[in-house]
């Protein structure tokens, strides 16, 4: 499902803050609850980034992501909020580090730039380990290039794709996966 912010009322966009509160709130108590650790079985840490990125409040994307790294710092992330991240730095004029975010965002599924971009997938013999990596996970992608509050961004992705700063690195990861998938030892 994609969403615009022109359809919000007041009330909804107050609606959808009340709904960060409470994940917010559910996480505290979760930390609490397990002595200073996060446990976080039910995920609740990969819901606030769409809530922001629906009312396009970027900075509080952006605090919550420090406060997600500083939290989780050994947690790989899923693809789709990856590409939240990566859209919450570059609309926080964080080019370098979007750049970064990007190119981790591809590795941990080859087909969400497509999906978001629109264009057919490309299907390489490699290995896919992970229920991450599969095609099916950026089926429900609720963002894409056709929603006019992330065209700045589309426009960056479309150009920054085509770099060597981007190309060297996933095709050097590219390369590796179809060795891995080959390897039979």
């Amino acid at each position: 499902m994609k969403f615009k912010i022109e359809k919000m009322t007041p009330k909804q966009i107050e609606r959808i803050k009340t709904k960060i509160n409470k994940i917010k709130k559910a996480l505290a108590a979760d930390k609490k609850h397990w002595g200073g650790h996060y446990h976080d079985g039910r995920g609740l840490r990969y819901l606030p980034p769409e809530q922001y990125l629906k009312i396009q409040d970027y900075t509080g994307a952006l605090r919550y992501f420090n406060w997600f790294s500083k939290n989780f710092p050994d947690d790989a992330c899923y693809p789709v909020f990856l590409l939240e991240w990566t859209i919450t730095l570059f609309m926080t004029k964080r080019k370098k580090q979007a750049e970064q975010k990007l190119i981790q965002t591809f590795k941990s599924n080859t087909y969400i730039i497509d999906k978001f971009l629109n264009k057919d997938f490309k299907h390489l013999d490699k290995t896919e380990t992970s229920n991450w990596e599969f095609e099916s996970l950026v089926e429900g992608l609720p963002y894409s290039n056709t929603q006019e509050e992330l065209l700045d961004f589309t426009n960056w992705l479309e150009k920054f794709i085509v770099s060597d700063q981007f190309l060297i690195p996933t095709n050097k990861f590219l390369e590796l996966q179809i060795l891995l998938k080959k390897q039979t030892d």
